[in-house]
């Protein structure tokens, strides 16, 4: 199992506490992903939106792209997986930025590819936003530029949403023949686009068995293409360890209390603009990208075992959450990380 954690960059995952002692800065950022390599966590998600879904459109956040270059400048192992949203970008000069930045860290760039789900949000930022399977078939058009200006010396595209005319790109990224392109989805389409473009599969908070079934489910269908096997899949979960399961307990009710926040601004968005396997439910939305559902909550023990029933299944990235991040991740790494480590070895001995 692989350990990565999405970046910071609105100031919290918890939309029912106001303050959560972790600013949405770049140095705070910085700090954040400096650390994490000591650490030994393997890759930070960069979230990709032009307003804030956690506190509120009114509060600050980090704009992604700018966030991963910079971020690539001052980190030397951790690869940097930053989300991109087709309607939003232009697929050639975003595929010229991508290997501007693989150049930049040495290969260590990734995207995370995300068809979108707030209106609101592309109504203030003249974002392109239609219906659900017409935003698929524009991502499956926008990874083939992505490729072609990749791996093609000269590249041209007509398709119904993009132009590209004898276009040159130079240099290419390290990575060859592109950075691996992690995308989620749970429509048909979404799984479809996935298997046809995709390198990998990343996924919502899930239990166990639902995620033993998503995985067994794409790998089925990658293996009747003639795409290579999935190289990756991951899954987001929020982290509450404690020295004990009824503190652990007693801070999970906390968080999940739902009070009257500006956070909630695109729950309805979220909830009715995509196809989702599971209905979500408000306390559920209480903290990012459906993070408690793996339940990776209490002691260090309990939280291996945990892990260790979800790599038995077929995961094999964790893209976590914490709160306050610095803190809980260096905790996390210090008390959880080793004991998976001895678990898992006590498996394979046996």
């Amino acid at each position: 199992m692989k350990f990565g954690f999405w970046l910071p960059i609105f100031g919290g995952w918890l939309r029912n506490v106001d303050d959560e002692n972790m600013p949405p800065t770049f140095d705070y950022a910085k700090k954040v992903v400096q650390s994490a390599e000591k650490w030994g966590y393997s890759t930070t998600l960069v979230a990709e939106l032009n307003l804030n879904d956690i506190k509120g459109p009114e509060h600050d956040s980090l704009e992604a792209w700018s966030t991963a270059a910079g971020l690539a400048a001052v980190t030397e192992k951790i690869e940097i997986m930053a989300a991109v949203r087709p309607g939003f970008h232009n697929p050639a000069v975003t595929a010229k930025m991508a290997a501007n930045i693989d150049q930049m860290s040495n290969g260590r760039l990734t995207l995370n590819v995300v068809s979108a789900w707030w209106a609101e949000e592309a109504r203030q930022y003249n974002g392109i936003f239609t219906e659900h399977d017409e935003r698929y078939d524009r991502t499956k058009e926008f990874i083939d530029v992505l490729k072609g200006m990749w791996t093609k010396d000269t590249f041209t595209y007509e398709g119904q949403f993009y132009n590209i005319q004898n276009a040159k790109l130079s240099p290419k990224p390290v990575q060859r023949p592109n950075p691996i392109l992690y995308a989620g989805g749970e429509s048909e389409k979404g799984k479809q686009t996935i298997i046809e473009k995709c390198d990998a599969y990343v996924m919502h908070g899930g239990t166990v068995e639902e995620i033993q079934r998503k995985v067994a489910e794409m790998k089925d269908r990658r293996s009747e293409t003639e795409n290579a096997p999935l190289s990756s899949f991951g899954m987001a979960a929020y982290v509450i360890c404690r020295d004990t399961e009824e503190e652990a307990l007693l801070e999970l009710q906390k968080i999940t209390t739902v009070k009257d926040t500006s956070g909630y601004a695109g729950f309805k968005d979220f909830t009715s603009k995509s196809q989702l396997e599971q209905k979500i439910q408000l306390q559920d939305y209480s903290v990012s990208n459906r993070g408690l559902r793996p339940n990776l909550v209490g002691t260090p023990e309990q939280i291996a075992d945990r892990i260790i029933q979800y790599e038995e299944v077929g995961l094999d990235l964790l893209l976590l959450q914490f709160s306050p991040q610095l803190e809980e991740m260096e905790r996390f790494a210090r008390d959880v990380m080793p004991l998976v480590e001895e678990r898992r070895n006590r498996v394979v001995s046996h």
